[in-house]
Parts: structure tokens; sequence; C-alpha cells
């Protein structure tokens, strides 16, 4: 009666802690999906954003701010969006309330007696000097300063008009008075170009002078006759290339990297005869122009070089627009354009997505019908339209953080300025504020295939093959050695590997590369040689060592195939390639090498794999039944058919499953394929060059991103595709595990 009583307890308390087991576990699983959910959700939150598409809406209207001082020949918004100005050709600086109209200082410039304003251009990079040109056909370089005061906890910007260089206006004497002026400030210079538009003279000057000094004579200078009428000039940030265009179409690109001497580089028809260019403005960075024609396109041409090294236009893309081209307004920080039409609409553009981001009808508020602005302008940061129609100004406010993102620049080859033919790039960043990013995932996504399957194709063969004979062949006290050696390989970690694979084995590589391809590739046949001459060994020899351990006579040979390869392959090298096999490659095969590439990758990454294939493949083979193994030895099969066609078998859906988690743990590796790649985004399949993984491309580049950035929500784009591909792999693992285990599971 005791007994039972204690037994009853026995079993309640084993219930028990089942139950508590169970829950304990059940909890956990549920945690780690929702862990996983979690992130999912928050990689695709911080993705969302860059597909959200642009929107514009009102944001204010009234009427022209100081209208007694003139008409309006140039807009601006200051940086912060707190400020408007309004420049009217008697030289009135109007400053007013970007939202309210107000206005809140005035400005006057001291002109000559009679003398206007024409028209004002940014005269460099960053926008921080304005030409002014005058209607007596001199120039003047201005700045306009903000400083910001408190009135209270008010912010208040203090608005004054400066002369960097002299309030005595620029003129360059040509037969007859220039029609088109340019300047472009650098840091210790003024480059001047003015040319005339009836006779075809051109004059550039240069003026080595810093801010502060006076303009006087030009240090450098030249003349030279335009092969045509010239209705458009531009000259890019630089002062490297001058455009001479004209309506017809017709652009001539000079060299003014010597100014004494400009060179033609090029002169083409960019537009089909009876084709007028009703507008063209420079993109960000001076290299592509943008021209617009009566039939509503706008193209981006771009200056490109031949094969033989000469400069040319060529035709990166096309944008439409519903009819004639009226305006182009080239973003200032970005490679984005707005476009209006004569119909009065408005699109956004992007060059580098390709992609139109909006269009919107500029109505007037009256009549609600569709105007066309006389003046119109940018923000600095592309977040505010303003225009001035009729007597009345309106201000937009634009939403479009991530412009450079699409479909298209993300998955497909681009055309980047420079080129010479569409690529897929991955380069994020640059020290040039004229910079046009490249985020093509394709090199990095690319790079991580490449780096999992030559890891693989090392590990895989090494790890199914050693956890097959572990298992099977190899007796119990050594297994009991062999087993746990192997798995505390899985806890070293990556790091050290890859310090080791990049400082040690990378130059090791390099220094005895057909050593190393001649252990890896000659090796297999030296051990079935082995096996052939130990098969062949008499009896009495080969008896002497105990079944199962016949692994441990494995070891002093491959040690022996180690140290001939590597001396013998100094002598190799000199007899077939010249005594250095990376020139032979490049010299003969065109193939090039790279101290960090796939071959050293293969080679660590493979053994921070090995041992987790090695563990779940040994461990599914060691459990299969004995039962299965010792009746098909019973029924005269030998173990080498029972272990092909009953333990494997048996055991197929661990083996699979190892594989697969071992292809995601070489698709996850960050620290290895980081310290021993070369980290270059390129895609070549060669194992003798480098890579870039979307880990490693992660590890790298966001600790430094602007946080919300475009590059920072890319990187999570990256780590979102990464999870993607996880999760496809580990399902498409599952469901052919599933299978298998339904096929062999009754054996």
């Amino acid at each position: 009666m005791i007994n039972s009583v204690e037994a009853s307890a026995q079993q309640r308390r084993r219930n028990l802690l089942d139950r508590i087991a169970t829950g304990v576990i059940a909890t956990g699983g549920i945690w780690v999906i929702l862990i996983i959910v979690l992130l999912f959700f928050y990689l695709l939150a911080v993705v969302a954003p860059i597909f959200k598409p642009a929107s514009m809406v009102p944001q204010a209207h009234y009427s022209t701010p100081a209208p007694e001082r003139g008409s309006t020949i140039y807009l601006a918004v200051e940086e912060s969006k707190q400020l408007g100005v309004r420049v009217t050709a008697s030289g009135a600086f109007v400053f007013f309330g970007l939202t309210s109209g107000e206005v809140t200082e005035t400005h006057l410039l001291d002109l000559p007696a009679e003398v206007t304003i024409d028209s004002i251009a940014s005269a460099d990079i960053d926008g921080r000097f304005l030409n002014a040109r005058l209607s007596d056909g001199s120039v003047i370089i201005l700045q306009i300063g903000y400083r910001v005061t408190f009135a209270g906890d008010k912010r208040v910007l203090k608005p004054s008009i400066s002369y960097p260089y002299g309030n005595e206006p620029l003129t360059i004497e040509l037969d007859q008075r220039a029609t088109h002026r340019d300047l472009v400030v650098g840091e210790e210079s003024v480059v001047a170009v003015f040319s005339d538009l009836a006779s075809r003279q051109v004059s550039v000057a240069l003026y080595e002078v810093e801010e502060g000094d006076e303009l006087t004579e030009p240090d450098l200078s030249s003349n030279f006759e335009a092969p045509f009428d010239i209705d458009y000039q531009f000259v890019d940030g630089q002062a490297r290339w001058l455009y001479l265009a004209n309506r017809s179409g017709q652009v001539t690109l000079y060299d003014l990297s010597d100014i004494e001497e400009p060179e033609l580089v090029a002169n083409k028809a960019l537009l089909s005869a009876g084709v007028e260019a009703l507008e063209m403005r420079l993109l960000l960075g001076g290299s592509s122009l943008l021209v617009g024609d009566q039939l509503g396109n706008v193209y981006q041409f771009s200056i490109t070089r031949d094969v033989t090294n000469q400069y040319g236009f060529a035709k990166y893309r096309q944008f439409k627009l519903d009819s004639s081209v009226q305006t182009i307004l080239p973003e200032e920080r970005r490679k984005g354009f707005i476009g209006i039409s004569g119909k009065g609409q408005l699109s956004i553009f992007h060059t580098t997505a390709e992609q139109k981001l909006l269009s919107i009808e500029l109505l007037s508020v009256d009549s609600k019908n569709a105007v066309t602005p006389l003046y119109s302008t940018y923000s600095p940061r592309s977040d505010t339209f303003m225009m001035q129609a009729g007597d009345g100004v309106s201000v937009y406010e634009i939403d479009n953080h991530h412009p450079e993102i699409s479909w298209s620049a993300l998955w497909n080859e681009v055309w980047y300025e420079g080129y010479e033919e569409p690529e897929f790039i991955w380069q994020s960043s640059s020290a040039d504020n004229d910079f046009e990013p490249k985020f093509s995932l394709i090199p990095v996504s690319f790079g991580t295939l490449k780096a999992a399957f030559y890891a693989m194709i090392f590990a895989t063969p090494l790890a199914i093959f050693g956890a097959i004979f572990t298992a099977y062949f190899m007796a119990p006290q050594m297994r009991a050695w062999v087993k746990p050696s192997i798995e505390i390989m899985e806890a070293l970690p990556t790091v050290i590997l890859g310090f080791l694979a990049g400082l040690w084995l990378a130059p090791l590589v390099e220094d005895n590369l057909l050593a190393v391809v001649s252990v890896l590739l000659v090796m297999p046949f030296e051990l079935v040689l082995f096996a052939w001459i130990w098969h062949i060994l008499p009896a009495s020899m080969t008896q002497r060592i105990p079944d199962g351990w016949q692994a441990a006579v494995l070891i002093p040979v491959i040690i022996l195939c180690v140290w001939v390869a590597f001396a013998l392959a100094p002598v190799l090298e000199l007899w077939f390639f010249g005594g250095n096999i990376q020139t032979w490659m490049r010299e003969t095969l065109g193939i090039n090498y790279d101290q960090r590439n796939s071959l050293v990758v293969g080679l660590a990454m493979g053994l921070a794999v090995i041992p987790t294939i090695f563990s779940i493949t040994e461990d599914a083979i060691f459990s299969v039944p004995k039962h299965l193994t010792q009746g098909s030895l019973a029924l005269g099969a030998t173990p080498w058919q029972t272990l092909t066609k009953v333990v494997i078998l048996t055991a197929s859906p661990g083996i699979f499953s190892a594989v697969m988690i071992g292809l995601g743990r070489a698709v996850g590796e960050t620290m290895i394929v980081l310290m021993a790649t070369g980290n270059t985004p390129v895609m070549d399949f060669s194992v003798f060059q480098g890579m870039r993984t979307l880990s490693a491309n992660i590890a790298v580049e966001l600790p430094e991103s602007e946080v919300d950035s475009s590059h920072y929500r890319i990187l999570f784009l990256a780590a979102l595709v990464l999870f993607a591909v996880t999760f496809f792999f580990n399902t498409i693992a599952e469901v052919v595990r599933q299978n298998l285990r339904k096929r062999y599971g009754n054996l």
C-alpha cells in the first residue's frame, strides 16, 4: 500500500515536471517566434519610408512683397525656411517671412546711375555667392548673410548683403556688350566667362584672389570664337567645363583646365532637326546637361569618354512633361530637378533613380486654373518650392526625403555619370559634394552568395564525410576524442578566425598559392590512392591497426602530402609559371589576384561552418536505430551497402538540415568576411578576387551613416534582404526535411 502511494506521488511529480517543462519550452518557443516577428516589423518600419511617395502641399499664398520696388528678377528661400528674398531690377533685396509674406527688411544695392540688374545666378558650388549681372555688361559678386539673434525664445534672422570681392563691378571688354556673364568662385580664385550672342566672342579670365581681395586685372586670360550663335552658356562649379549652346540643340564643350588655351573637346547636336531647346540647365556636379524642348521632353546628356579617350555627350535618360518645357530647376544638393510645363504642370524627377516622383497642377488662388509661374525657386534642402505668378507669391511644402531610391536604382544596372555604360555599383559616399550615390544591392548580394558558395564547397564534403566516418566506422574510444574536439571549434570566436585569416592565412596563401591549390586539388586523389594501397596490403599488416582506428593512420599521410606540396611548389612554379604564378595568371589568363580573396574566405569560413554541419550530421547518423543496421548486415549486406542504402537515407533529414543550417551560418557570417575579403563590392566570380557581403557592408557602413538618411535606411533594407534570404532557405530546408522524414521515416 505504501509502495503504491509512493509510486503515485512520484508519478504526479513526474507529470508536474513534464507540464512545467512543456510550458517553459512552449513559452520559450513562442518568445523566439515573437522576437523574430518583431525584428521583421522593426526592419520593415525603418525601411518603409524610402518607398513613401513624394508629396507637395500649399503652405502659403500672399501678394508680392513690396511691389513698389519693381519687377522680380530673382527669388530665393533661406535654408531654415524662415525667410524668403525677392530681388528687383532696381537692386532692392526684399526680405519677407516665408509663410506670412510680411516684409522684414529691404536692402538697396549701390548701383551706378541708370544701371539695373539683368539677372542673378549662383557663383559657386555651395550657393554662398551670387553673380549679379548688371545692365551695363558688368558683373558683381554678392553674398547674402543671415545673423541669428533671439528675441526671448524666438529665433530671429538678421539678413545682410556683402561684397566679398569688392563693390566695384567687373567688366571684360568684348567688341559688343556681353550677353552671357558667368562667374565661378573657388577657394583661391575666381573664373569669369563672358560671351556675346551676335559676335560669338568668348573671353575667359582667371583671377587668383581670395575672399576679401579686390578683382582687378586677370592673372590669366584668353579669347576665342564660338562655332555658332550662343543662346546658352554654363560653367560647372569647378570651372573645368564650359558649355556653349544654341536653341537648335547644338552644344560645344570646352575644357578650361588651361585658361590660356581652352580646348574644344566636343561639338554635337543633341536634338533632332526642327526640335528647339526651350530650356537648358546644368545638373548638380556640372557634368550633365538637362535639355527641355517644345514637345515636353527633358533629356539628360552627360560627358563621357569613348575607347579612344575622346570626350563627347551621351544621352543618359529622358523624362516627360505634359507640354512644352518652360522651366527646369535643378536641386542644389541632389541629382533631382523640377520641371514646369507651359500648361502649369509641375513634376519632380530624380535622374539616378530614373523616376517621376510627383506631378501636380500649379493653380491660381482666384480662378483655380493652371498657371505658369513668372519666377520660381527651390530651397537649398529641396523641401520648399516658391513661385511668383502675376501679383502673388505661393509657397509649397515638399515631402521628398528619399528620391534617389527606386527599384531601378537598387536592383537594375544604372548609367552613372562618368561611366562608359550602365553598371551595378555600390558606392555610398564620397568626399565630393557633387557625388552621385550608387546604391545597387546587387554587388553585395552577389558577394554574400559568393562567400557562402566557396565556404560550403570547402566545408560540406569534409564535414559530412567526416561525420559519416566518425559515427559509423570510428572506434568509440576515438570518437570520444574526435567529436568533442571538432564541436569545440564552434565556440571559437569568428573575429579570431577573421583576424587569423586576414593577417596570417591571406599572406601565407599569397606566398604559397601553388602549394595551397595543389593540396586542395591533389589531396583527395592521394587519399584514395593510399586507401587502395591499404586495401592490397597483406592482412597481417592491416590487422595490426584495431578496427575503427584506421583514420589515425591518415594523419601522417596528410602531413606528408602537405609537406611534399609545399616543398615541390617553388620548383614547379619556376618550371611551369616563370617563377610567379600570380604574374603568369594575370599575363596569360587575364586573372588578377587579390591577397584577400574568395579562396581565403572559403578556407576560413569553411572552418567556422564545419563544426555545425559535422555535429548535426554525426548526431543524425549515430541516432539511426541499431536494429536497422543490424538487420541489414544480418541479411548479407556489406557495411558500405548498409551505410548507403539504410543509414544515410534514414539520416537524410538531419543531414539536409545540417547543410542548410551551415549555409545559413555562411550567409550571415560577418567578421570573417569583414576581415578577410578586402571588402570590395565587385561582381567577379573568380576565386582569386574578393567581395563584400550584405552583413559586412552593414557592419562597415552603419556606424558612419546619418540616422534616417537614405544610406541608413538602405543598410536596413540590406538587413531585411538578408533576413528574407535566410528565412527563405530555412523554410525550404524545413519543407524538404519534412518530406524526407515522411519518405524514410518508416524504415
